[in-house]
């Protein structure tokens, strides 16, 4: 099952058919014990609308992101890169290899663009790319209910001037975009689910790329463990798991660009490319 925000209400997609949530409380029913069980008690006849999935919110409440870095061996091969002038390329070879993965904080929900709206690129940075990343939703009882699709904005020059500088590279306003939706399936997700990504500068396509999230080094579990080790999240938290497709050294996004990311079973996450205001 898919849920899906809108302004003013939630909606449950099943089988092509759509129905309105009986709460507008986003934090409230995405916390519900037995999750999918709960949806499938809502799907009644009754509940059933027309609707049309556009003009989209993100698919969020009140969470956090949180992001998870290195989990992938093609980023650690990009990570290793564009550190190496400042010396720092042997730390992502380490925690790559190491038994605690890297966390860091991504966005708080305020700051998260919608399906459809602006991603900005930093204004003092040279160097930004997308990273297209299965994103699990993990509520308050830490368990893993569901999945959406994960655009983790990066400036790369930033964060291989000097890993200190992480934060200003991944966190700032619209630099996250998670959506379309927030899909609840039955069983976790199929470790050979594939995202795939394109970037489209004036019509047309100036990167392509796919891979199978199976190619993860870590287990979605462990991040998670890791993750509420010390920190509780009273109304769940988003995490991004790592990025998988990495545009070649030379490519960088420009204003105006488009974003589309899409992974097996959950939709397409499209936005467009600007600058803070």
């Amino acid at each position: 099952m898919k849920l899906y925000k809108s302004a003013n209400d939630i909606i449950i997609e099943q089988d092509g058919k759509h129905y309105l949530a009986q709460t507008r409380d986003w934090d409230h029913l995405v916390n519900q014990k037995n999750l999918f069980k709960k949806l499938q008690e809502e799907l009644n006849p009754w509940n059933e609308i027309n609707w049309q999935p556009d003009q989209l919110n993100a698919p969020i409440g009140t969470q956090e992101i949180w992001a998870a870095g290195v989990t992938y061996y093609r980023s650690r091969e990009a990570r290793m890169e564009e550190s190496k002038e400042s010396g720092a390329a042997v730390f992502y070879s380490k925690v790559y290899e190491a038994e605690r993965p890297e966390l860091f904080f991504k966005s708080t929900h305020y700051r998260v663009a919608q399906p459809g709206g602006q991603v900005n690129i930093r204004k003092d940075s040279k160097w930004n790319v997308p990273e297209p990343e299965l994103t699990l939703f993990v509520n308050k009882a830490n368990e893993i209910v569901g999945y959406t699709v994960g655009n983790d904005m990066s400036s790369r020059d930033i964060e291989g001037e000097n890993p200190l500088y992480l934060p200003q590279a991944k966190c700032y306003d619209y630099s996250a975009a998670i959506g379309p939706c927030l899909w609840i399936p039955e069983k976790p997700i199929n470790p050979d689910a594939k995202i795939f990504m394109q970037i489209e500068r004036n019509g047309k396509m100036v990167f392509e790329g796919e891979i199978s999230i199976n190619q993860m080094k870590r287990k979605h579990t462990e991040l998670v463990d890791y993750l509420t080790k010390e920190m509780s999240f009273p109304n769940g938290v988003y995490l991004m798991t790592g990025t998988c497709l990495v545009p070649d050294d030379h490519f960088t996004l420009e204003e105006g660009d488009w974003v589309h990311i899409e992974i097996d079973g959950i939709g397409k996450l499209s936005n467009k490319v600007g600058l803070s205001s």
